[in-house]
């Protein structure tokens, strides 16, 4: 398959995922149905377009406005169906997650494409799958997740790391996004089961 119809089939669920994430989190501080649409594309779209600019190239989301139908289509969902989801609490994580692992795959392909290293494809993957997290966040004034104890973007770099590894066996495009999207979700799903964490960083006191 076209790595670039990889590339928007990727995004398109993420976008739905991001959008459903994006949207909940507005609905829990009582925002109207635009606040809530706002909220949804900018987790949708927010990291997608910090790695477009960096990339020099047109914001994905800007070429098409299936990215904008999609989250659209998010906000109903929720609206629509929210009062069942709602007892599935895990539901809305599960669908950040899903984001999360999509965004990242989506942002490593677009910058091999564009012929960056690896390095900083892992990176773009990183930004691609958390930035849109971190503008969700300070839109409803809450601590960006990322600086949250459990792991969140540190998966992104493990994801991104065996897609490399992966490629340099030479495995197919196919196998790269599926193991390496299965392995953000696992990463992602035991660090909050079983609160697994990075270390904290102590305070530096100077001693009289």
């Amino acid at each position: 398959m076209n790595e670039h119809i990889i590339i928007n089939l990727i995004e398109i669920l993420g976008t739905f995922a991001f959008a459903i994430s994006g949207i909940r989190h507005a609905a829990a501080k009582h925002f109207d149905w635009f606040g809530g649409y706002v909220c949804g594309i900018a987790v949708a779209i927010g990291g997608g377009t910090i790695r477009d600019v960096m990339l020099s190239t047109i914001p994905f989301w800007m070429t098409t406005p299936i990215y904008l139908i999609c989250t659209a289509v998010a906000l109903l969902t929720v609206v629509l169906f929210g009062k069942w989801m709602e007892p599935l609490k895990n539901a809305w994580f599960v669908f950040d997650t899903l984001g999360l692992a999509l965004f990242t795959i989506a942002g490593i392909q677009k910058s091999l494409i564009f012929g960056q290293p690896f390095w900083v494809a892992i990176i773009m993957g990183c930004i691609t799958g958390s930035a849109g997290g971190v503008i969700r966040d300070v839109l409803l004034n809450n601590e960006p997740v990322i600086f949250h104890r459990e792991i969140y973007a540190m998966a992104c770099v493990l994801g991104g790391m065996a897609y490399w590894g992966m490629a340099r066996m030479g495995l197919s495009v196919e196998v790269n996004v599926v193991v390496s999207f299965l392995l953000i979700c696992l990463i992602r799903f035991l660090a909050v089961r079983y609160h697994i964490s990075l270390p904290v960083l102590k305070e530096m006191k100077n001693e009289e």
